[in-house]
């Protein structure tokens, strides 16, 4: 049996407000730290990437971002051939080494390359994928790492990580502006490699700390993933219960092209000036409001109400927000919307969507879960911009009846939260995962 000695006063208050137990407090925090770091990166990297799109037309940024999904497919797929070779234990290091180094590249590409806008699209797709792909095996880890209870406590509290690096990412950005635009990519690879020692130290909690131990019938550890290098694509094609994980995020990713693009049909009136300013204000909320709820909601919703009901939370408030929206098309409830839809996303729905992958084996979430995060995000980004378009520019639809559409679509993106919610908890007292298949 594990050490019951906690760390005291301090631990039976942390577990009071976070439900963190005292013996879980290194590894949340680790986790905490880590995706804090990775997301510190990312946002270093962004505003590299969106300085440079301002010198290419409407057009050739749609075609990056067309390009975008197709490589985003491609780079899953190898990533699939190397989980079948690469231990679990060596690949999650490997990805976050892998993009740093690619990175310090990029930085030699730009100095010493004639063609300097080449160089610049690609790095502008590649950090797109960047914004995905190392976030999803982030999770991955998580879900591998924390049993199914566990999860549904701590995936809250590690979640605001993400938002405390947001905001700490562009104050490095700002704070060695000075360096210049390509040098800042150094930094940011400098910030990828402190993850690899925070990630060796979980793997070393997960080996040697009974509370992190799966007791999950057939969801063992495996020395390595073997199989299919597209096992993943062929896991999610083949599973209900991940079909309509992915049917979840297509939603999701349906509805905030909706909302973004409202945003920026609202703000067509005002002054770049002004327009920097709303959206400075929706990132500074939305991440003070994902902090407060990450630490104080998530972990009561999952564990007192259950994921059903947390996984259809945001969506039912997200239809009630475009349904105003659709009544009285202004401004400020439009940015209302964004900002409670990205924070109930991040504090929320987003980690209450990582406790569904403690429910399937290591397989799945390490090779399927990519193919859901990457490839089924970014394929619903062109699905859904392209039918926005469609509806405002081919059918001449107004904001109004735009609005109820999302909202008829928020729906039913409540009704597939609330099933998969249902569906996993229904086998929290079974050996098998929710497809009945152990990942086939």
């Amino acid at each position: 049996m594990a050490d019951k000695s906690g760390p005291g006063a301090f631990g039976g208050m942390l577990k009071a407000v976070s439900k963190i137990e005292p013996q879980e407090l290194k590894g949340t925090a680790a986790s905490f730290l880590l995706v804090l770091i990775l997301m510190a990166a990312y946002y270093v990297l962004r505003p590299v990437r969106d300085a440079m799109s301002s010198d290419w037309t409407d057009a050739e940024v749609s075609l990056l971002w067309t390009i975008n999904f197709f490589f985003s497919f491609a780079v899953v797929a190898i990533y699939g051939l190397c989980a079948t070779r690469i231990s679990v234990r060596h690949l999650v290091p490997a990805v976050y080494g892998f993009f740093a180094v690619t990175f310090v590249a990029f930085y030699a590409g730009a100095r010493f390359v004639d063609d300097a806008v080449l160089i610049d699209k690609a790095f502008y797709v590649w950090v797109s994928v960047f914004s995905l792909f190392p976030i999803s095996v982030f999770w991955s880890f998580m879900s591998d790492l924390h049993t199914r209870e566990q999860s549904k406590r701590l995936f809250g509290v590690i979640t605001t990580g993400a938002s405390v690096g947001a905001i700490i990412g562009p104050s490095i950005a700002l704070a060695f502006s000075d360096l210049g635009t390509y040098n800042l990519i150094l930094v940011a690879s400098g910030v990828l490699i402190a993850m690899l020692p925070i990630i060796a130290y979980l793997q070393a909690i997960k080996r040697n700390n009974p509370y992190y131990q799966r007791t999950e019938g057939r969801m063992q550890a495996l020395p390595t993933l073997g199989g299919n290098p597209l096992a993943g694509f062929k896991l999610f094609l083949q599973n209900r219960f991940l079909l309509g994980i992915g049917l979840f995020l297509f939603l999701y990713t349906g509805i905030g092209s909706f909302v973004y693009l409202e945003l920026k049909n609202l703000m067509a009136d005002y002054s770049r000036v002004d327009r920097t300013e709303i959206w400075a204000f929706m990132d500074l909320a939305t991440n003070t409001l994902t902090i407060l709820t990450g630490l104080f909601v998530t972990s009561r919703l999952a564990t007192r109400f259950g994921l059903g009901w947390t996984l259809a939370l945001l969506p039912v408030v997200v239809a009630g927000g475009l349904l105003s929206v659709a009544m009285v098309p202004v401004l400020a409830i439009v940015v209302g919307l964004q900002i409670f839809r990205r924070a109930g996303n991040y504090g929320i729905t987003r980690p209450a969507r990582e406790m569904l992958f403690t429910y399937v084996d290591q397989e799945t979430r390490f090779k399927a879960k990519p193919v859901i995060d990457v490839v089924v995000y970014r394929g619903g980004d062109v699905f859904w911009g392209w039918s926005f378009a469609g509806l405002t520019q081919v059918l001449g639809l107004g904001m109004a009846a735009v609005a109820v559409i999302g909202a008829g679509i928020s729906a039913i993106w409540a009704l597939v939260g609330f099933y998969l919610g249902r569906r996993a908890q229904a086998v929290d007292t079974e050996t098998e995962p929710p497809s009945g298949t152990a990942g086939q």
